[in-house]
């Protein structure tokens, strides 16, 4: 009987350290799931968790550098728009779940992954992406604008690495430079375009063409040379090849023509009357709202959209990942604009109104279009007339921003509060679409378009934009 008990007893003894030893498995299995999960969610941290700031600030930069980079506007301006917003998009769409990398869509680009089950700092990566190409993209800007990119790299480079500890900074910032560094290397490949505003007036053939009918020369004051005909060679990243040239002006005008009476001639009578013999507050207004034309004086027509955008992003205090699509999305709406303008302007190459009228119907007639900083008034810019950029730049960027925020979003421009050489007071819009209606319209009263320009700038751009939206966002 003793036998049995003390076997009795060391079998409960024995459960209970079954049962002890079970417990204490299930606790230690419970914390390292917790662990798991906690690293897990650290880990895959989305890049709409954080928000737009780092965006936003380099936005501004870019903003306050290219109004005084002088070769840049308007087509360089719109190309590395184009390739910044790419790079962040493609350094980053790990952390977008929803959307689908387009460098598959690009042949010679090659751009590094992240790291399997690595944590990012998206923050970051922007931050190193954005330094690594602005440092590059204009090393000959003036110094004290040049110095904003290393203020803002260091300024955002001390706060990340507090807040996101030594290790995930560098391994962020380490991605966000190698992607920006395959960027760099591909836009180097479009050796037509890369480096293009050293030299804006290259390849200019307008004197073996000033004999034509109807051909664009230079006005005065100007450089004398037509600026960027050599654009129609730049790659493009969203419209294919029978959308790089817009719609003859024969469609709205018919055959070129300097008879009285004829459509184009009206179209010339039209320019005149819209701002002659002056032109009224309300038209000199937005007129001067939208110009963006001069060096020194505001960012250029590309940068206006941006400009626009990013005024969203800070009013709907959008994250980070609405704020990169968005920029991607106009970024590659404007490269693309430029690509197929000026490819369509050096083609049809249309003589601007001011030479048209001077020749045809008044010789002491003047655009409206003058430069506070310079003094120099009568202003026609310095290539041919059809289409016009602004037009297109505009409806471009007005369908890639919509699709981001919406077709009847209404907003305030602030572009030009508080300026003081022109009329800078805002405008208030119900559309981006009636936004870039105005754009292209208030090139007419200024004196230095058709209004075929800006209808044909509105309907090329509109597509453009539209084949921006195409591509493969999404998964």
């Amino acid at each position: 009987m003793s036998e049995i008990k003390s076997c009795d007893m060391k079998t409960k003894k024995l459960f209970y350290l079954l049962l002890i030893f079970a417990g204490l498995m299930l606790t230690i299995s419970s914390c390292k799931k917790d662990a798991t999960d906690d690293q897990k969610e650290t880990t895959f941290k989305a890049v709409n968790k954080f928000d737009h700031a780092v965006a936003h600030e380099w936005n501004s930069v870019f903003l306050e550098i290219e109004r005084h980079a002088a070769g840049y506007r308007p087509c360089p301006t719109a190309d590395v728009l184009g390739y910044i917003g790419l790079s962040v998009y493609e350094a980053c769409i790990t952390g977008m779940p929803e959307y689908a990398s387009l460098a598959h869509l690009y042949t010679g680009l090659s751009v590094p992954s992240v790291q399997p089950n690595q944590e990012y700092h998206w923050p970051t990566v922007v931050n190193a992406s954005n330094n690594f190409l602005y440092s590059r993209l204009f090393p000959d800007v003036d110094p004290s604008q040049f110095s904003k990119i290393k203020a803002l790299n260091d300024k955002n480079e001390k706060q990340f690495l507090a807040e996101a500890g030594q290790e995930t900074f560098y391994r962020s910032k380490n991605h966000g430079e190698a992607v920006a560094a395959g960027i760099w290397e591909w836009m180097k490949g479009d050796v037509a375009t890369f480096a293009g505003y050293k030299d804006p007036f290259k390849e200019n053939v307008w004197r073996e063409k000033r004999n034509e009918k109807g051909a664009w020369i230079p006005t005065v004051p100007g450089p004398g040379e037509g600026m960027f005909p050599f654009w129609h060679k730049a790659r493009t990243l969203a419209i294919k090849s029978d959308l790089r040239v817009c719609r003859h002006y024969k469609d709205y005008v018919g055959e070129y023509s300097d008879k009285p009476g004829s459509p184009l001639y009206t179209q010339a009578l039209e320019v005149m009357v819209q701002n002659t013999p002056s032109l009224s507050y309300q038209t000199e207004w937005v007129g001067e709202f939208w110009s963006d034309d001069l060096l020194g004086l505001t960012f250029s027509p590309p940068s206006r959209w941006i400009a626009i955008a990013d005024q969203v992003v800070v009013n709907e205090k959008a994250n980070l990942e609405d704020a990169l699509l968005v920029n991607t999305k106009v970024g590659i709406a404007l490269h693309d604009a430029a690509v197929g303008a000026w490819t369509s302007k050096y083609v049809y190459n249309l003589e601007r109104p001011e030479t048209y009228i001077k020749r045809l119907i008044d010789p002491n007639w003047e655009p409206n279009l003058d430069n506070p900083l310079t003094g120099d008034r009568g202003i026609s810019p310095s290539f041919p007339a059809y289409p016009s950029g602004h037009a297109t730049f505009g409806a471009a960027a007005a369908e890639a921003i919509a699709s981001v925020f919406g077709y009847s979003y209404g907003m305030t421009d602030n572009c030009h509060r508080n300026r003081s050489e022109f009329s800078g007071y805002p405008r208030t819009f119900t559309s981006f679409y009636e936004m870039a209606l105005e754009n292209a319209w208030s090139r007419v009263p200024l004196g230095v378009h058709y209004r075929m320009d800006a209808e044909e700038g509105m309907r090329y751009g509109t597509e453009i934009g539209r084949a921006v939206n195409r591509l493969p966002w999404k998964k």
